[in-house]
């Protein structure tokens, strides 16, 4: 508890490696992006409206909307917006989904204190440090099949961990924030059954970006209350962890930065539909291949992934749709990946029943590492295969700079406009430059 505390009360006054300050400006690109393209989408559609009825003092912007509300308020919807789609990153080693709930609750935070670029760097990558740690330290793969959601747990306490940051809380206060945190923890991984993706856009980034700014601004207000959840009677892990290690909350602190382990996606798609995308996207360019050559595709994913993504109804989430797209379309584009229209087109559905979604025992054993496997038999007799055991965008895979503003500038355009999407993308690249977070608010509005 005394590291803990004391790491996020000091986290501001310390100095990001230049390394770490550039891939959280990613991740901040990644999930703005995230935001802006989620406002048009039904969950995103759901919490604007219902943010627009809460009214509340004026402190922080809901993005791709004029509605500024309460930093809580804010909170909640920017994180619903984030997760509206699958577009946002992960981290495998803690089983979530960190920025969606992280960076909404910091920008929101950011906002309602006036802080500078640089403190937003700062407590985003602290949020990262705390939130990834979390999990990891309740066994996050046994957490979870266990019935809790991770994507939950972990970006809660992240959010805490960087709105607490920006609220100027000292040690004291934090461990505090910790433990109002804690009670507010909750999630199931019964997630996965909302078709609509309504819930899960809450239960992933509206839920935990809101009770971490909640908890950050009641003890800013003076709230005060057990300051040692995690290590005293009846703690944390007493109530939560099966086989907890409560030392991973602060093993490698301030030398390891989790955001340099979280993943940006390259498709805007499900997790498990990454790998075998980038497989297929290779084969393409390898071989030439077309969709009228092919006469029978098989995909391999581990046994979880294709639970998660077999004929579902959503085209983003669907294995075999997408898989039809990329070899129909030659690529992948947000557009495409989101018309629902063209689940009903008869060439991609003709190659769709072609093919075959496999879960697999040893890509179920190279997990937390998504890998995918794709075998194509050709018309003419041919067999090709590809196995992606790093996907594009993955830590250890890493999308440059250009890539990851082309992505976010591809996102971000067709809601706000060509040039403001420039501007907005040029501002967080040099993000140390902001002597306000709150002038960021004109960027990202729509049209």
């Amino acid at each position: 508890m005394r590291c803990l505390s004391a790491y996020i009360a000091a986290a501001l006054r310390r100095p990001l490696p230049p390394t770490v300050n550039e891939k959280t400006k990613h991740h901040i690109l990644d999930t703005i992006a995230a935001m802006i393209s989620g406002s048009r989408l039904r969950p995103g559609m759901k919490a604007l409206s219902y943010v627009k009825t809460l009214g509340g003092v004026k402190e922080a912007s809901v993005i791709g909307s004029r509605v500024v509300t309460t930093a809580i308020n804010a909170a909640l919807a920017n994180g619903m917006l984030a997760h509206a789609d699958e577009t946002d990153d992960s981290h495998a080693l803690s089983q979530t989904h960190p920025g969606c709930g992280i960076v909404p609750a910091a920008l929101a935070m950011a906002e309602r204190e006036q802080r500078n670029g640089a403190a937003l760097l700062r407590a985003i990558a602290l949020g990262y440090d705390v939130g990834c740690r979390l999990t990891r330290s309740l066994n996050a793969h046994q957490f979870r099949e266990d019935g809790h959601s991770t994507h939950s747990f972990g970006p809660m306490f992240g959010a805490a961990a960087a709105a607490g940051a920006l609220a100027g809380l000292r040690e004291r206060q934090v461990r505090y924030l910790l433990s109002f945190t804690a009670q507010q923890a909750s999630g199931l991984s019964c997630w996965m059954r909302d078709g609509d993706h309504v819930e899960k856009s809450f239960d992933f980034g509206g839920m935990p970006a809101r009770n971490g700014v909640a908890a950050a601004a009641m003890v800013a207000h003076g709230f005060t209350g057990v300051d040692d959840v995690f290590a005293g009677e009846r703690n944390f892990f007493v109530a939560y962890g099966r086989k907890p290690e409560p030392a991973l909350l602060v093993s490698g602190l301030g030398v390891e930065f989790e955001i340099m382990n979280t993943n940006i996606k390259r498709w805007s798609v499900g997790s498990p539909i990454q790998a075998p995308l980038d497989s297929l996207h290779e084969l393409i360019r390898e071989h030439r291949i077309t969709a009228a050559d092919i006469d029978r595709v098989v995909v391999r994913v581990s046994h979880q992934g294709a639970n998660t993504v077999d004929n579902r109804d959503m085209p983003d989430i669907c294995m075999q749709h997408m898989c039809a797209l990329m070899l129909v379309d030659g690529k992948v584009t947000f557009q495409s990946s989101h018309d629902q229209k063209r689940m009903r087109d008869r060439a991609v559905l003709a190659l769709r029943r072609r093919i075959e979604l496999r879960g697999d025992d040893g890509l179920t054993a190279a997990l937390p590492s998504r890998e995918g496997i794709v075998e194509i038999t050709l018309r003419d007799g041919r067999k090709l295969s590809h196995h992606t055991k790093a996907v594009r965008g993955a830590a250890n895979n890493p999308m440059t700079r250009a890539e990851v503003n082309e992505k976010g500038y591809d996102l971000i355009a067709p809601v706000i406009g060509k040039l403001k999407a420039r501007k907005l993308c040029d501002a967080i690249w040099q993000l140390e430059k902001l002597s306000d977070v709150r002038s960021l608010r004109p960027l990202v509005r729509p049209r």
